[in-house]
């Protein structure tokens, strides 16, 4: 129960603001359609697919990692450093787990909402893509991923600027090396395998694989549900560490 008063409190928060966010969530992936999409997809083949049809899935990932960090993020900080509210989260019956729990979900919804929105567009645009069960649940597991990043992310700061850090050192890299732009087998593979350790590599080739043809790996969905388990953890540790 605890889990859907903390869900249904960020639910109000959204739909109260669902115009901005919607156009802020979009935004992004129309001009990612339109620069590398249109500018280069006519002329451009990749693993055998249209360029605009490989990056649909790329930008799906990637979508779906930004929302479900700055969902979490920007409302526990601005909670807790300006508005001073979270601390009544903290001294409230809500256990710690359930509390982290009902924010980290409401930013993975949003990020299944942003993912949502960017395969309409793609259909508006013409492209169409395969989709079913798994590429539902591994646009999940990452929104639910990063989500629970931003929410450490969020316990972890001292001011607003210090979230500008993860932006810059970790989801900035990951969103243009994690193979969302570009294929990684022209990587060297030394390089390749660094890479493949991150979650969003995983992601992108899980979606990409399902939607183009039809296949991905399991292992994939394990390594996305081990990063969610253990950034989840983190958190709850960071929420009980704010209590003290």
């Amino acid at each position: 129960m605890e889990v859907f008063t903390v869900l249904w409190r960020e639910m109000i928060f959204f739909r109260r603001r669902i115009w901005r966010i919607t156009s802020s969530a979009i935004i992004s992936p129309v001009l990612y359609l339109i620069a590398f999409g249109w500018g280069l997809g006519k002329n451009v083949t990749v693993e055998g697919s249209s360029y605009m049809h490989f990056i649909i899935p790329g930008i799906v990932a990637l979508s779906t990692m930004n929302t479900g960090f700055n969902a979490v993020s920007i409302r526990i900080t601005v909670s807790r450093l300006h508005e001073k509210s979270f601390e009544y989260y903290l001294t409230s019956p809500v256990r710690m787990p359930l509390m982290a729990l009902g924010h980290i979900l409401s930013g993975a919804l949003r990020g299944m909402y942003a993912a949502a929105l960017i395969i309409l567009v793609s259909f508006l645009f013409g492209i169409k893509i395969s989709i079913n069960a798994y590429f539902v649940l591994i646009c999940f597991l990452n929104s639910f991923l990063f989500a629970a990043f931003g929410y450490a992310a969020a316990l972890s700061v001292d001011s607003h600027y210090d979230m500008s850090r993860f932006n810059t050192y970790i989801l900035t890299p990951m969103s243009f090396l994690c193979g969302t732009f570009f294929s990684l087998d022209n990587l060297p593979a030394a390089v390749r395998t660094l890479i493949n350790i991150l979650p969003l590599s995983h992601a992108s080739a899980s979606l990409r694989g399902i939607a183009l043809k039809g296949e991905f790996s399991y292992i994939s969905i394990l390594v996305l549900a081990s990063y969610s388990l253990l950034i989840y953890g983190i958190g709850v540790y960071m929420s009980c560490r704010e209590m003290k």
